[in-house]
């Protein structure tokens, strides 16, 4: 549990650090977001939104996984079969492993319905809807799989996730998969034999894709519950905010990260359950040192010319995250995340709705704050990330040892570092101007 206990002034000297006030209130239980009425509002309300294509996410990135697995031609990949928008959630429902959320487990009924009718509220042939670009945008939630792909083996040794993907074992069990899904095919039989490192390279994309929807699995009923406890008044603040999702952490942190593909009704289990891969070190570390902090800049707007030096030559160094994006919508799906965004709009709670229609310049303006609310949200959530880290590593807030608190000083003050680049908004959000 994360405490709100102030610290004595007099048991370690003030920080010096730059972000100093912000290292205070994270020493006090606090968030990297001012505890604000408006900005817990605000926060919960886009988790809200959030939560409800996030729904839509995980199924269809593990009905891809699953299911779709090597079709050559996955032209319907995102019209995801009725089994998985039933399928239970493992953290929502009477059947959960966990109940995080008190609601259904099976798909949400606001996505159910806007998978019908979409924003031209007509019910229409789905492809139809799909070809009009009236739906869910799968490609923003393949944007962060390919992030989390790309900056792999981040956190090793203790993410053993990426290690396992250049094993002999896992290049066992996905052949084995290939071979079970082309056995009728000598055309592709003969490309893999000709090409095996292209398949397996898919194979590798397809695990994270399952890595990402057992992620996002359980982040849609947290987000989902947080909307209902604040509709019945059971935040007092954004520290509560916070904590709640640091509970959370650690109550789902082993959850399993696995693999399957079901071929012909037979499951082959290319990453088992039984390698033991979680969901905090195998799936949530990655994923917000992948998606919050790094990405990769968009296409056009940056030369990934070695000789033009316009991105990092590290890519540790990669700082194009939703923590230092410059909220503009520019038609991508990546960060900032303009299709997320549009995907956030049809869900919004009306008190949202209401506070755009407050502060935005017009209706056109409502997908750009819709975006900094979400950059708000999402440091929230990554301070969230670092007080458990604090929490798992080091030692409580109110440690009556000077030499812990100031082990934990130097810790907030390493993760603050990250945020000293002129590209970082964390001074941006901390007024409520920022719009």
């Amino acid at each position: 549990m994360v405490t709100t206990l102030e610290a004595p002034p007099t048991l370690i000297p003030p920080s010096r650090h730059p972000y100093a006030d912000i290292i205070h209130r994270l020493e006090a239980g606090g968030s990297m977001l001012p505890d604000t009425p408006e900005n817990l509002m605000q926060i919960i309300g886009i988790y809200k939104a959030y939560a409800v294509p996030m729904d839509f996410y995980w199924r269809d990135l593990l009905y891809i996984a699953e299911q779709v697995f090597l079709d050559p031609f996955p032209f319907f990949k995102y019209f995801i079969s009725q089994e998985y928008l039933d399928r239970p959630n493992h953290y929502a429902g009477d059947t959960a492993d966990l109940r995080i959320w008190r609601g259904r487990a099976s798909a949400h009924p606001e996505l159910l319905e806007f998978m019908e009718k979409g924003e031209l509220k007509k019910k229409l042939p789905k492809l139809l809807h799909h070809l009009w670009h009236d739906r869910v945008n799968m490609e923003f939630a393949e944007e962060c799989m390919r992030a989390m792909l790309w900056h792999r083996h981040m956190y090793a040794p203790v993410n053993q996730f990426d290690a396992y993907l250049d094993s002999e074992e896992y290049k066992q069990n996905a052949d084995r998969a290939i071979r079970a899904y082309f056995k009728k095919n000598p055309v592709m039989l003969g490309l893999y034999k000709i090409f095996p490192d292209m398949f397996l390279e898919k194979v590798r994309e397809l695990s994270y894709y399952a890595n990402l929807g057992l992620f996002w699995e359980v982040m849609a009923p947290v987000f989902f519950e947080m909307s209902d406890i604040y509709d019945e008044g059971g935040f007092k603040g954004v520290p509560d905010a916070m904590n709640f999702l640091v509970n959370g952490i650690f109550a789902i942190a082993g959850r399993p990260i696995y693999h399957h593909a079901y071929i012909d009704g037979e499951c082959y289990e290319i990453i088992p359950k039984s390698k033991g891969f979680t969901w905090l070190y195998e799936a949530a570390l990655p994923y917000v040192e992948a998606v919050f902090y790094r990405t990769s800049p968009f296409r056009g707007t940056k030369s990934y010319n070695a000789q033009a030096n316009q991105v990092p030559a590290d890519q540790k160094d990669f700082h194009y995250g939703i923590l230092y994006a410059d909220v503009f919508p520019v038609g991508t799906a990546g960060i900032p995340p303009t299709l997320l965004m549009q995907d956030m709009l049809h869900f919004l709670p009306p008190y949202l709705v209401e506070y755009y229609h407050q502060h935005c310049r017009g209706e056109d303006d409502m997908l750009v704050q819709l975006g900094i609310t979400f950059q708000r949200s999402m440091y929230n959530v990554t301070s969230a990330v670092i007080q458990a880290l604090r929490t798992a590593l080091l030692y409580p807030l109110d440690d009556p040892n000077p030499k812990h608190r100031m082990a934990n000083r130097k810790f907030f003050e390493a993760q603050m570092d990250r945020f000293l680049r002129p590209e970082a908004r964390l001074r941006d959000i901390q007024s409520p101007d920022y719009r």
